[in-house]
């Protein structure tokens, strides 16, 4: 018996992005579809893009990621086939389960690209998942979604050496003295309270990967230094209230209290994808520059080892529990690790229920 049975693939669930400059309003229609986005908004989001030559980073992430992982099996002897599926773009996940089904896969632990509960990060993902499946018909493989990793030792090592780092960018003499402005995604309040099976999950989440991390720091660098927890990438209409504040006001609250130096850590983003390479490495760093606030931003997980490590850890967790076997899974405390199975109401889709794959809840499969 293999220590990865009854797994017979590992496949990668992330968002996808453009490749092109021909590909990004056909991606962000993608994205926006059935949510009513007048197309100038698109064009807008799309310039965003555009600045880069059309090209998201996250695709080559993934890439890169993939490779790491499967160096990382071969190392461990493990004989497993990593698959890749996006929920936008290509690789689409219909395919790519097709691609399985015709290889002969039929159970697959699935690691989605993204550390936290909530609705977009967590079961849009799952009703993505049920809708490839459906496209595929019998056959398809059955898919088991790995749980979060947010709460991994390996996420948080890999998120503090990012800091770490980003201390030494910084000027000698302010460093000691900078604080770490912690980063992630804005989403909406009536989302944020929903996430979770009770509810508040991604915000506490959150804040526990930030003081994890930051503790992290201080061990290494025997300073303690203030951190807060702040949000980037609103979007929607002014009438919805989203997470706040905005890292770029918050930048502006701090200069007014005299704060020097800021690191800023994007630990809600598992690669530099476009919401960092825009929102972070541009948007924020010429916030910080007009401040005169010295700033740096901290690497994401990315491919560092020890979150290579945490994937292929939470896929022998999983397959050790689907074996029966007693685990003791790795976590930072408290709130303490994300579910296997997602609870019945977990994170709802506030615009009405859909169906979703790796819950209690979920439809049967396609027979």
């Amino acid at each position: 018996m293999s220590i990865t049975d009854p797994y017979d693939a590992l496949l990668v669930v992330s968002f996808g992005g453009p490749e092109g400059q021909d590909d990004v309003i056909p991606f962000l229609e993608n994205v926006t579809r059935g949510k009513g986005i007048p197309r100038e908004r698109l064009e807008e989001v799309g310039e965003h893009y555009r600045l880069f030559g059309g090209r998201s980073p996250i695709n080559d992430q993934n890439r890169a990621l993939i490779a790491n992982l499967e160096h990382e099996l071969a190392e461990r002897r493990i004989s497993l086939p990593v698959y890749w599926g996006n929920r936008n773009w290509d690789p689409y996940l219909a395919d790519e389960l097709a691609r399985m089904r015709d290889d002969g896969v039929q159970r697959v632990a699935a690691f989605v690209t993204s550390a936290y509960d909530s609705y977009s990060g967590c079961r849009q993902y799952r009703e993505d998942l049920w809708r490839a499946v459906q496209q595929v018909g019998p056959g398809a493989p059955r898919i088991d979604r790995l749980r979060h990793s947010f709460d991994n030792p390996g996420f948080v090592t890999a998120n503090a050496d990012g800091v770490v780092g980003a201390l030494g960018d910084l000027p000698r003499d302010l460093a000691d003295g900078a604080r770490i402005v912690y980063v992630t995604h804005s989403i909406p309040d009536a989302m944020a309270e929903t996430s979770g099976p009770t509810g508040g999950a991604y915000v506490a989440q959150h804040l526990a990967v930030a003081s994890a991390v930051s503790a992290q720091v201080e061990e290494r660098t025997g300073v303690s230094r203030q951190h807060d927890l702040v949000y980037c990438s609103r979007s929607g209409p002014p009438s919805m209230p989203w997470l706040e504040p905005d890292v770029n006001d918050h930048l502006a609250s701090l200069a007014a209290d005299g704060v020097e130096a800021v690191v800023l850590a994007p630990i809600g983003f598992l690669s530099d994808h476009m919401e960092v390479a825009y929102d972070l490495d541009t948007e924020a760093l010429a916030t910080a520059k007009e401040l005169g606030i010295a700033a740096a931003r901290a690497a994401t997980a990315g491919t560092h080892p020890d979150f290579v490590d945490t994937v292929i850890d939470l896929l022998l967790e999983r397959a050790a529990v689907e074996r029966g076997e007693s685990v003791t899974r790795a976590s930072i405390g408290a709130p303490g690790p994300a579910h296997d199975v997602c609870p019945a109401g977990c994170c709802p889709n506030l615009r009405g229920d859909q169906p979703a794959l790796c819950g209690v809840d979920s439809p049967p499969y396609p027979s």
